[in-house]
């Protein structure tokens, strides 16, 4: 369970910061996509950056309190 959480924190991450690329406009790639420079997309992705980042925590806290 812990591989797949972790792969999931880094997903959120992953995707976290595309969508703020994207939704700042520093990633306007395809050129046809909708989020780019659109400042709510911006804020969702911090929103899963931040949820990531969770996910990592509480996995690596929950491992360290099993042993």
């Amino acid at each position: 369970m812990t591989i797949i959480s972790r792969i999931l924190g880094w997903l959120l991450i992953l995707v976290g910061l595309l969508w703020i690329g994207q939704g700042t406009g520093y990633f306007p790639y395809p050129a046809e996509s909708f989020m780019i420079a659109q400042t709510k997309w911006a804020y969702w992705g911090v929103v899963a950056v931040v949820a990531g980042l969770a996910v990592l925590i509480i996995v690596r806290n929950t491992r360290r309190r099993r042993h």
